[in-house]
């Protein structure tokens, strides 16, 4: 399977969800888990890296809340952000027409795997009328 964000996509796609509300890096994590619909969630080694280094480039920043870091976008991110809006509206086809795809090749996987347990069913009922 092709990687769910090509070079430097997850960190537009981490400044967005940030643009929307100041986040914590679980919530983003299970935010990720909840738009690709639970096909995908990045681990924590993935997320918490890039928002560090978002940090470290001055697009985000955080606060400490109840003991955990708060994200939360900068200006300097927000124009970020708004130079590349092309790049994240062709990002964001791209992320449904990936769940469209991989909810079509579930389907399939169960509709094979059903008809694969019909058939044993009907052959294991056969041996036992028979046997």
């Amino acid at each position: 399977m092709a990687p769910v964000f090509a070079h430097g996509r997850l960190r537009l796609y981490l400044l967005k969800l940030l643009d929307e509300a100041p986040r914590h890096g679980y919530e983003v994590i299970r935010l990720l888990e909840e738009r690709f619909q639970g096909l995908y969630a990045p681990s924590a080694g993935t997320v918490y890296p890039r928002l560090a280094k978002l940090e470290a480039e001055g697009l985000v920043t955080h606060a400490t809340e109840g003991g955990r870091k708060v994200y939360s976008i900068t200006e300097a991110g927000r124009e970020e952000l708004a130079g590349r809006s092309g790049e994240l509206a062709d990002l964001e086809l791209e992320i449904r027409d990936s769940l469209a795809e991989l909810a079509a090749e579930i389907r399939e996987d169960v509709r094979g795997a059903a008809g694969r347990l019909r058939s044993d069913m009907r052959a294991a009922a056969s041996e036992t009328r028979n046997g």
